[in-house]
C-alpha cells in the first residue's frame, strides 16, 4: 500500500465555482523524493495545503475523496493531529514565522514547545537540524533581519525539527541563489534516503533532473504525467502544455531538428547537454 494515497480527489475553494483539484489521484511511496511541476493555476499549491491537512481543514471548501497518509485518513482526523506527521513550508516563509519569538533559535524550536519536548532534547534537535541546513551561525538572529533565502532555510529547518513522516514543500528554494537551491536540494535528498517521505514543488527543473525520483506534472487541478525526471521534463507535452522546461533541453530539441543532435534522449542539465554536443 501506498504511503500517500489520493483517490478522486475534486476540491473547491469556498465562494468559487471551480474546482481547483479535479478527480485527482495519485500514489507515493515512503521515502520517495517526487517533485510536482506545472504552469500557474495548475493546482500545485492547493495540492500541498490537500497533503498537509490545511484543506479542507482549514481552508475549508468542497472535497470529495479521499486522502491518505501513512494508512490514516484526512477526513477523520483533525488538524492539530494530521501536522504531527506531515510537515509544510510554504511558498512565502514569511507567512510561516510566528512572530512570537525574538531569535532563529527560538523560532525553531517553538514547534517542539508546543508538543511538550523536554528542554534538552529540544536544544539537541534544533541544533542538529540547524547543523542539517547550514544556518547555525544564524542561531541568535531575529527571523525578521534575515534576507528571504535565509528566511526560507529558516522555514525549512522549522518543518525539518519536528521530524514528520512526511514533508510537503512549495517552492521552498524560489529565494535563495543557486548555491543555496543545491543545499537544500541536498538536505532533501538526503532526508528521503533516510526514509522521510518528501513533494516538493519546485520550477528549477534542472534541481529536480538531479535529486528527484519521479515527477508530477500538474495541469488544470489533474495529472497530465508522471515518471522518471528525464523522461517527463523532455516530454514534448510538457513544452506544448505551457510548461517551464530546461534551456538545455529546448536548444537541444532545436538541434535535433537541424540534426545537430545526435543522442536519442534530449538533456536537461549543462552536464547532460555538454555530453550531448561532444558525442
Amino acid at each position: 500500500m501506498a504511503f500517500v494515497n489520493l483517490q478522486n480527489v475534486t476540491y473547491k475553494y469556498p465562494l468559487t465555482e471551480k474546482p481547483v483539484l479535479q478527480n485527482l489521484s495519485l500514489q507515493i511511496q515512503e521515502g520517495e523524493f517526487v517533485s510536482v511541476i506545472g504552469p500557474n493555476g495548475a493546482g500545485k499549491s492547493t495540492l500541498c495545503y490537500a497533503l498537509a491537512g490545511f484543506v479542507p481543514h482549514f481552508f475549508k471548501g468542497e472535497i470529495n475523496g479521499e486522502i491518505e497518509v501513512d494508512g490514516k485518513k484526512s477526513s477523520e482526523s483533525t488538524l492539530d493531529e494530521w501536522v504531527l506527521n506531515v510537515g509544510l513550508a510554504f511558498q512565502n516563509p514569511f507567512n510561516q514565522i510566528s512572530g512570537a519569538k525574538y531569535t532563529v533559535f527560538e523560532e525553531i524550536a517553538f514547534g517542539l514547545e508546543n508538543i511538550g519536548v523536554p528542554r534538552e532534547e529540544m536544544k539537541k534537535r534544533v541544533e542538529e537540524a540547524m547543523s542539517l541546513t547550514g544556518i547555525s551561525e544564524l542561531a541568535d538572529r531575529s527571523p525578521y533581519s534575515l534576507s528571504g533565502g535565509q528566511q526560507q532555510r529558516v522555514a525549512l529547518t522549522s518543518i525539518l525539527v519536528m521530524r514528520p513522516r512526511l514533508l510537503v514543500l512549495d517552492e521552498p528554494t524560489s529565494q535563495m541563489d543557486p548555491i543555496g537551491t543545491r543545499e537544500v536540494f541536498g538536505v532533501v535528498r538526503r532526508m528521503a534516503e533516510e526514509g522521510m517521505t518528501v513533494v516538493m514543488v519546485e520550477h528549477k527543473v534542472e534541481w529536480i533532473a538531479n535529486f528527484a525520483d519521479r515527477v508530477i506534472a500538474l495541469k488544470e487541478g489533474q495529472v497530465l504525467m508522471e515518471g522518471k525526471p528525464n523522461e517527463v521534463l523532455t516530454s514534448d507535452l510538457l513544452a506544448e502544455s505551457g510548461f517551464g522546461i530546461s534551456r538545455y533541453t529546448s536548444t537541444a530539441r532545436e538541434a535535433k531538428k537541424r540534426g545537430l543532435w545526435k543522442k536519442e534522449n534530449l538533456p536537461v542539465t549543462l552536464d547532460e547537454a555538454v555530453k550531448g554536443f561532444k558525442s
